[in-house]
């Protein structure tokens, strides 16, 4: 009677196991489908486009060492597995922390230094999203887009910068400047008696 029972017991915990590892099984090819098919969105959505970059801003960036890689690991596409992508967008990350080191100096104001740190954040977002547990693949695909945005609105900056500095100055317009100068006027301090 034991033995009955403990066959009976065994044989309903051999066919409680079974059911769980085909669940197991059901469930992982699930999430690999799901996994996949985030895969196949980041990847038909990971298209960084370079902006037309006129020759006289390729000229004063030549010299941007930090701005070359940068574009270069951008432009790059990994292709076998999120792992790649994953890699790709840490790779970023670091490249994008450095550019604003060594910016030339024709560039270095806060337009373009605004423009870089909206870019670092940007880049730093996807980084963040693409190594998250569940991927929202819809967010990153959308901060590719934005980073193409603003990688033109860099750009465009940049051309602004050198369109404005080869507008000749007027005669008497840079002592007018300097007049303007708050730190170089006569400081405004009380008389001591």
């Amino acid at each position: 009677m034991v033995f009955k029972i403990l066959n009976v017991f065994l044989a309903l915990i051999l066919l409680v196991s079974c059911q769980d590892q085909d669940a197991q099984r059901l469930a992982a090819a699930k999430d690999a489908k799901k996994k996949e098919l985030i895969f196949d969105n980041i990847e038909k959505g990971w298209n960084f486009t370079p902006p037309a970059i006129e020759p006289k801003v390729q000229a004063v960036i030549a010299d941007w060492t930090e701005f070359r890689l940068f574009t270069t690991e951008l432009y790059q596409k990994p292709k076998s597995s999120i792992g790649a992508f994953q890699k790709k967008a840490k790779e970023l990350s670091k490249k994008a922390r450095d550019l604003d080191k060594n910016i030339p100096a024709r560039f270095n104001k806060p337009e373009i230094k605004a423009r870089i740190a909206v870019l670092v954040t940007k880049i730093n977002s996807i980084n963040l999203f693409i190594n998250l547990q569940q991927i929202p693949d819809q967010k990153v695909i959308t901060l590719v887009s934005d980073i193409n945005i603003e990688m033109a609105s860099l750009n465009r900056q940049m051309q602004e910068i050198i369109r404005k500095s080869e507008i000749p100055k007027e005669e008497g317009e840079s002592d007018m400047i300097r007049m303007l100068d708050t730190a170089r006027a006569i400081p405004n301090t009380p008389k001591q008696q």
